[in-house]
C-alpha cells in the first residue's frame, strides 16, 4: 500500500519483536506514532515488567490510535507466542478465560504492537489466581476536587496503613488521582481483600469526613475524594505502573516516592518525559516486592466496625452477582421513591 511504512524488527533481550505500521499516528495531538509508543515501553521495559510479571493482564487496545475505537481484551490474543505464558482466571459470572502473563519486556512490546496502550494486571500471580498479593487503593477525585485533594488524602492513608503495619507505594493514575499499592501475603480471598479495603476506607473517612468518602453512589459523594473499594473486587483491575493512558497528551501512570507526591504534576509524566526520569532514577518501586504484609490488622478493624458500629458490607458494581451479606444495590434517591 502506498505510504505504508515497512515493518520494523526490534531486538528485545533474546526476542525479536516485529512492529507493523510503525508510523501510524496513535496520539494525534502531539503526533506520537505506534513506534513512539513501542519505544517508550522499550525504555521502561524492566519497570513495567516488574509491575506485570506473572500477572494475568487485560489489554486496553486502540488499534487505530486513541481517537479510534477501543476494546478491553481479557482473553489471550490469537497467535500469542509460545514464550508468553498464560493463566486461567475465573470471572464473577462463573465464566473463565486464559489471560496473557507478561514475564519479560518483549511481551509488553508484542502487545503494544497490537495497539495495547494500557496494561491492566490482576492483583494475583499466575501460580495462584484466587489469592491477591496486592491491596490496591484508588483515590479518585470527584467533581470539585483535584490532584492536590488526592495528595492530602494519600498522606492520611499512609498514616492509616502505617498504624496497621502496612507499607504503601504511591503512583499517579495517569489522570488526576493517586493509586497506593500494598504488597500482601497471598493468603486471603478477593472478598477478604475487598473487606480490608473497605475497613481502610472507613477509617480514612472517619479521619477526613469532609475530604474523603467511600460512598458507592455518586449522588452521595459530594466534593470529596472517593476511595474506590470496588477496585479490589474480582476482575476489577487498575492500570499498571508505567502504563500509558489513552488521553490526548499520552500521560503515564508514574510511580512516585512518598516525598515526591506533593510537588508532582501528573500531567508532566508522559511518554516523552518519563524515559528521562527513568534513565536518571530507575524504577523507584523496584523494591516493592521485597516485603509482603499481613491483612489481619485491617480485617480486625473490619470485624470491630461490624461488631461495634453495625458496619457490614457495601454494594458491589452492577455487573456482579448478588453477594452474601451485601446491602441493597439501589441508589438512595431511587430507594426513597420506592
Amino acid at each position: 500500500m502506498a505510504g505504508k511504512a515497512a515493518a520494523v524488527e526490534l531486538e528485545v533481550g533474546d526476542r525479536t519483536v516485529k512492529v507493523s505500521n510503525p508510523d501510524k499516528v496513535y496520539f494525534p495531538e502531539p503526533g506520537y506514532t505506534k513506534m513512539d509508543l513501542v519505544r517508550y515501553y522499550l525504555t521502561v521495559g524492566e519497570g513495567i515488567t516488574r509491575a506485570l510479571r506473572d500477572r494475568p493482564t487485560t489489554l486496553e487496545r486502540y488499534p487505530d490510535g486513541v481517537t479510534g475505537e477501543s476494546f478491553f481484551q481479557k482473553r489471550a490474543p490469537k497467535y500469542l507466542p509460545d514464550w508468553i505464558p498464560t493463566a486461567h482466571i475465573t470471572f464473577p459470572s462463573g465464566r473463565s478465560a486464559d489471560e496473557m502473563c507478561p514475564t519479560e519486556p518483549a511481551a509488553v512490546l508484542w502487545a503494544a504492537n497490537l495497539g495495547a496502550v494500557t496494561f491492566h494486571p490482576w492483583p494475583v500471580r499466575r501460580e495462584d489466581t484466587d489469592h491477591p498479593d496486592e491491596l490496591r487503593l484508588d483515590l479518585d477525585p470527584q467533581p470539585g476536587t483535584d490532584y492536590a485533594d488526592a495528595v492530602r488524602a494519600a498522606h492520611e492513608l499512609r498514616a492509616v496503613l502505617d498504624e496497621h503495619g502496612l507499607r504503601g507505594w504511591p503512583k499517579t493514575s495517569g489522570g488526576r488521582g493517586l493509586h497506593v499499592f500494598v504488597p500482601i501475603l497471598p493468603k486471603w480471598t478477593f472478598t477478604q481483600v475487598r473487606r480490608a479495603a473497605i475497613a481502610c476506607g472507613r477509617e480514612l473517612e472517619r479521619r477526613m469526613p469532609d475530604r474523603v468518602t467511600i460512598k458507592w453512589w455518586k449522588e452521595e459523594r459530594g466534593e470529596r475524594i472517593f476511595l474506590d473499594y470496588n477496585q479490589t473486587a474480582r476482575d476489577r483491575t487498575i492500570a499498571s505502573a508505567y502504563s500509558v493512558r489513552p488521553r490526548p497528551h499520552a500521560p503515564v501512570s508514574a510511580p512516585l516516592r512518598w516525598e515526591e507526591i506533593d510537588d508532582a504534576v501528573p500531567r508532566d509524566f508522559d511518554i516523552r518525559t518519563m524515559p528521562a526520569r527513568y534513565a536518571e532514577l530507575g524504577d523507584v518501586h523496584a523494591d516493592m516486592d521485597a516485603e509482603r504484609f499481613s491483612l489481619e490488622p485491617l480485617l480486625e478493624l473490619a470485624r470491630r466496625d461490624e461488631a461495634e458500629h453495625g458496619l457490614g458490607d457495601l454494594p458491589y458494581p452492577p455487573e456482579y452477582p448478588k453477594m452474601p451479606g451485601e446491602p441493597k444495590r439501589v441508589q438512595p434517591s431511587r430507594a426513597k421513591k420506592d
